[in-house]
């Protein structure tokens, strides 16, 4: 996918406006700017960010349904922005911005402020662990951890209906089928329209099989 494709792709498949487009490109000169001092991403792809990293986030939006405009995201190690500040910009849901490093959580901050997104877009800058647990209608996470990790880490931000949009890039099989000796839950990997050998996980979580184990023999009768 070359970067007019992929601007094509953001206005035929997701119906962007040309205001959010003008948005979009106000954020990808910021981004080159600032990459210019701190290590947001892969020099190999400065010159193909609109396929690389803002249609590779924005194509998680094709797995939600219908999803009403108070959604709760919560995008895990946000990093550069991607995906949860893309996210922000092409929808009205309310995200959460979860990084621990001081400079990326100064280079969140200045972005949402100059995308005048502060009234639903926070930086939540601590650890994970740190976190105040609440319910979010969406986990996103790009290349934050492994899938167990992933899910010990974050499990207690999710219901049973939380969708999870995880991309996992070429080990998305292998990842998931390692998790599953631990995990419960209903996932399917999708294959990523910017890259055909990567894959997104796309489900929900139902538990920690030792947890649902437990619970079930606490339950039992003698």
């Amino acid at each position: 996918m070359t970067e007019q494709e992929a601007a094509l792709w953001l206005e035929s498949e997701l119906g962007v406006s040309r205001e959010t487009m003008d948005a979009l490109k106000t954020f990808v000169a910021f981004l080159k700017r600032e990459a210019s001092s701190q290590n947001l991403i892969s020099a190999s792809t400065l010159d193909h960010i609109w396929s690389r990293h803002i249609v590779d986030s924005a194509q998680l939006l094709q797995f939600l349904d219908d999803a009403p405009a108070d959604t709760g995201w919560l995008d895990l190690g946000s990093g550069a922005g991607f995906p949860g500040l893309i996210i922000a910009l092409l929808t009205d849901y309310n995200v959460t911005l979860v990084e621990s490093r001081a400079r990326r959580i100064d280079y969140l901050q200045r972005a949402v402020e100059m995308l005048d997104l502060t009234h639903r877009v926070h930086v939540a800058g601590v650890a994970l662990e740190r976190l105040e647990t609440a319910p979010y209608s969406v986990i996103s996470a790009r290349a934050f951890a492994p899938l167990p990790k992933l899910f010990d880490l974050a499990e207690r931000f999710a219901t049973n209906k939380t969708l999870w949009l995880l991309p996992k890039g070429r080990n998305a099989d292998h990842e998931w089928q390692d998790a599953q000796g631990v995990w419960d839950g209903n996932f399917q990997v999708m294959k990523s329209i910017t890259d055909q050998d990567a894959g997104i996980l796309v489900g929900t979580l139902s538990g920690h099989r030792q947890t649902k184990a437990g619970a079930e023999k606490q339950g039992q009768r003698p």
